[in-house]
């Protein structure tokens, strides 16, 4: 057979070629809409494990210490104060007293307080060396590192972590104006006491407290009606201590 005759065979063998490589090119593009859908979207991740995300990245171990109670907030600065003196800055990178807001009811008087969520304790995030733990163990205030082996503690979990400073990423959110669990809330009263009740339809009365409700700002009392016990419910503002 002559060469002009094998010419056309050699066009028909590259023309197929060049078919096939266009539906792959066309099968490619058919399936980057579907790789797109099924990528997370960045959009629908929480607040919450933003905060979690970005603690896990963070460098170093976070350890606790021991503080006379009362005195956190002063350990605290005491710590930054001689991290920046005696150049640490490359060892400890933060200083923690996670703080909690309560609403305190105390014989019906309501108060809002920020307070200590773990009193005595401060958390602090550093790369443990001799030099990074003298610096925060000879700070004024600071009786130890929390663990078995004060002179080698053991840092926290990360779900530890988490729980710690749940209070400090709440904090974060309101300041942004964005939705926060109610503070927790507190009274001084306790199941079993006798109260009075100062309002309401039984207001007079005296009732004994078989059930507290602080998140919803009420107790369940007995009163005798009829000289039955009976079940009635009441905010803590309509009740007072005898």
């Amino acid at each position: 057979m002559s060469e002009q005759e094998q010419v056309p065979e050699l066009e028909e063998t590259e023309s197929v070629e060049a078919a096939v490589d266009t539906e792959s090119v066309e099968a490619e593009t058919a399936d980057a809409p579907v790789a797109a859908e099924n990528a997370p979207d960045e959009s629908t991740v929480s607040p919450l494990e933003e905060f979690k995300a970005k603690l896990r990245r963070q460098i170093g171990d976070w350890y606790v210490v021991h503080t006379y109670s009362g005195y956190e907030n002063k350990v605290k600065t005491g710590i930054e104060t001689r991290i920046q003196n005696l150049e640490a800055e490359d060892e400890i990178f933060e200083v923690q007293v996670p703080m909690e807001t309560v609403v305190e009811y105390k014989n019906t008087v309501k108060k809002t307080i920020r307070r200590v969520r773990v009193p005595g304790y401060v958390l602090v995030r550093m790369d443990l060396t001799d030099h990074s733990w003298g610096v925060v163990r000879h700070t004024p205030g600071v009786t130890g590192f929390v663990g078995q082996d004060a002179y080698n503690p053991v840092p926290l979990r990360m779900d530890e972590v988490f729980d710690m400073l749940l209070p400090v990423f709440e904090e974060d959110q309101q300041s942004k104006g964005l939705p926060t669990p109610q503070p927790v809330v507190e009274s001084d009263y306790t199941v079993g006491e006798n109260v009075r009740v100062k309002s309401g339809p039984f207001e007079g009365m005296d009732a004994t407290i078989s059930e507290i409700k602080p998140e919803s700002q009420q107790v369940v009392t007995l009163i005798s009606v009829f000289e039955r016990d009976t079940p009635v419910t009441l905010e803590f503002n309509q009740i007072e201590k005898i």
